[in-house]
């Protein structure tokens, strides 16, 4: 049974890294206004969806992603992944704090710059004085091992292990299981349910920036969503073929 959803609000991304599985730019777009991701993750959320994860792109990029979460908070567990830059500016930061969703995760890219590594981790501790509960995915990549381990080390200084995702970097330098278990230096870690075999996900739908569903955030043969319900997303993910994101690398 479905019970997590997330929506990618846009690929558009000032940020642009060049290995970001969404493809966003700076120059990106979307097809979702937010009365429509309203609409839709109403319904979805009336047939059992508990959580609403936004993403993109980068939601906070994105006009009316507080009033998306207004409207569903009352409603499901609804948490936000950002790059953290926008909740630099003053404005973004105020309207976080009227409107705040449960959880955010903010995103390490570099974890070979240090001030990267260092502004994350001084919006973890702020955030971490608020109301929403902060986290960080930390993208790990084959080359950078040695570097991921000492940022998890450095993390685990102010916050738990189940408040950071280690994320292996795809579709190149991809680490193995063993290489992203050791960046945790022995202890229980958050990765990806397909770390060691990829499988279709029973409980999880990834809607895209362009309204196009499958069971994986990175899975490609993402189908189109004709209704913008919950039955038609169930429609979409029927005439899905899923295959592993290895396969399109």
């Amino acid at each position: 049974m479905l019970e997590l959803l997330s929506i990618d609000l846009s690929n558009y991304c000032s940020k642009q890294c060049a290995f970001c599985y969404n493809h966003s730019n700076r120059e990106g777009n979307t097809m979702w206004t937010p009365s429509e991701v309203i609409m839709f993750a109403k319904d979805c959320i009336a047939h059992g969806i508990k959580a609403v994860s936004l993403g993109g792109g980068e939601p906070f990029e994105y006009d009316g992603v507080f009033d998306i979460i207004d409207a569903l908070q009352p409603m499901a567990y609804v948490s936000a992944t950002s790059n953290g830059l926008p909740l630099l500016k003053d404005d973004v930061w105020e309207q976080l704090m009227r409107h705040a969703p449960d959880k955010i995760h903010i995103t390490i890219h570099q974890p070979d710059d240090a001030e990267e590594v260092e502004r994350v981790s001084n919006q973890i501790r702020q955030l971490a004085t608020t109301k929403i509960k902060p986290g960080v995915n930390l993208l790990v990549s084959n080359k950078k091992i040695e570097t991921c381990i000492q940022v998890y080390q450095h993390l685990r200084g102010f916050i738990q292990p189940d408040q950071i995702i280690l994320v292996p970097q795809r579709f190149s330098s991809t680490p193995s299981p063993k290489e992203l278990a050791s960046v945790a230096g022995g202890e229980p870690f958050q990765s990806p349910s397909c770390l060691l075999a990829c499988k279709r996900p029973s409980d999880f739908c990834s809607v895209s920036w362009d309204k196009r569903v499958n069971s994986c955030s990175f899975a490609n043969g993402k189908e189109k969503l004709y209704e913008l319900t919950y039955d038609g997303m169930l429609k979409a993910l029927r005439r899905v073929v899923f295959t592993p994101c290895s396969q399109h690398a």
